[in-house]
């Protein structure tokens, strides 16, 4: 007989399975830390929003009036939001920012897919408290700038 070297078929389907169990252990985490990320990434851009509403409102709306939408926020000659925000989508996250009546705006985060893209929605009104709901349940009343929607947390 001689004398091979090399691993034999049941050496390497150990080495498989070993790979398989570490997988279906970290992917969960993954996962988990990529929704996490969008979240945070979600919040920040709310930040970034009421600051840009702030500055529009000084600069451009007489004091008075707030940018009706995230793409006024980045639109020619303003440039207060990136254009990536401004076009109401960024890591995961749709964005929509109203304004009807003087001195009142909402901005509000939804994940694209629940449980998927994130867990939580969140809203900012001219208070600037950005307010988290579970899902998709956040809802922000621009008439009023209350955030509303299913058990809204205060989170700053």
């Amino acid at each position: 007989m001689k004398n091979q070297k090399g691993f034999s078929l049941v050496e390497l389907l150990v080495v498989v399975i070993i790979i398989a169990i570490v997988a279906a252990i970290a992917i969960p985490n993954l996962l988990a830390s990529r929704r996490s990320a969008n979240e945070a990434s979600a919040i920040s851009s709310l930040r970034t929003i009421h600051s840009a509403q702030a500055t529009y409102q000084a600069l451009y709306g007489s004091n008075v009036n707030y940018a009706n939408g995230a793409s006024v926020l980045s639109g020619t000659g303003v440039d207060l939001i990136d254009d990536t925000l401004g076009a109401g989508a960024k890591s995961g996250y749709n964005f929509v920012v109203t304004a009807t009546t003087p001195q009142v705006y909402c901005a509000t985060a939804k994940p694209q897919t629940a449980g998927t893209t994130g867990d939580r929605a969140f809203g900012v009104s001219q208070q600037g408290v950005i307010f988290a709901t579970p899902g998709n349940t956040v809802t922000c009343d621009a008439a009023t700038g209350v955030v509303g929607g299913t058990s809204p947390t205060a989170i700053q």
